[in-house]
């Protein structure tokens, strides 16, 4: 892990109702830059209920939010834009008909003036621009870079997405089952991707319900239970079996069937 030894983010004792409902109750969860965290849990273990306070969707009933040591309110996504939280959903939110650098600088285009007066879009730095960092941050020689995006592959346009956010020069980076849907070898590159992440100091959290695969990338595993934290630890100091045992019952002495 590369990175400080102080958090970037931190959040304490995070408490979020629905109604009746505790969907997150009294969470502490915190992230370095340059760590890799997957976050874990059933279907309503509470894993999108926190994301969604961290990114400013949702505010928590009681608790608090601190960023780079200082005690901040994200009250809506603007905010945690503004602070360097990118998420990445399944969708990615990228226009289909676009190609890649065009959705890189989506809504920060760069422009040039034409006769020295109109402003004109600057196609050819924004491409540039988009290929490098396709290439130094992700590690992607990118080959079909004119192609609207709907002609991607799902790892291209995730890398697209991902290429999108280090332009909004993100501090750290949701990733919410970034590789459902994808072969083999997409799998693989998004995995590099998100070392390449890692290498470049920026804090990636892993949201999976593929334990190979968080496995492969994340320095530790946080994992939620009926809206409670019931681990936090180093991937080294706790198995996968360990984790479907937490995962499904909030305890790992349990015994539990093989887990699909």
């Amino acid at each position: 892990m590369n990175g400080n030894d102080s958090a970037l983010v931190e959040m304490r004792g995070i408490t979020k109702n629905f109604g009746g409902l505790r969907a997150v109750d009294s969470v502490d969860f915190s992230i370095k830059r340059g760590e890799v965290v997957g976050l874990l849990g059933e279907n309503g273990a509470g894993k999108s209920t926190l994301i969604k306070i961290l990114t400013g969707i949702y505010r928590p009933d009681y608790g608090e939010i601190r960023f780079e040591g200082n005690l901040v309110e994200i009250r809506n996504r603007a905010d945690s834009q503004r602070l360097g939280i990118e998420p990445l959903y399944q969708d990615l939110s990228l226009v289909g008909t676009l190609d890649a650098a065009s959705n890189v600088f989506l809504g920060k285009e760069l422009t040039k003036k034409r006769f020295g007066f109109f402003p004109v879009l600057n196609l050819k730095t924004m491409q540039k621009e988009a290929e490098r960092i396709l290439w130094e941050q992700l590690g992607i020689d990118f080959k079909n870079r004119w192609e609207p995006v709907f002609n991607l592959s799902g790892g291209e346009r995730q890398a697209v997405a991902l290429a999108r956010a280090i332009y909004s020069e993100a501090k750290m980076v949701i990733l919410d089952e970034p590789m459902a849907s994808l072969g083999v070898e997409e799998v693989k590159r998004t995995l590099d991707i998100i070392r390449k992440l890692r290498e470049n100091n920026i804090a990636v959290i892993v949201i999976s319900h593929n334990l190979e695969h968080v496995y492969s990338v994340a320095d530790r595993v946080v994992v939620l239970h009926r809206g409670k934290k019931v681990a936090d630890t180093p991937t080294k100091e706790l198995t996968p079996d360990e984790v479907v045992k937490l995962m499904v019952f909030g305890d790992r002495t349990k015994e539990v069937k093989a887990y699909e």
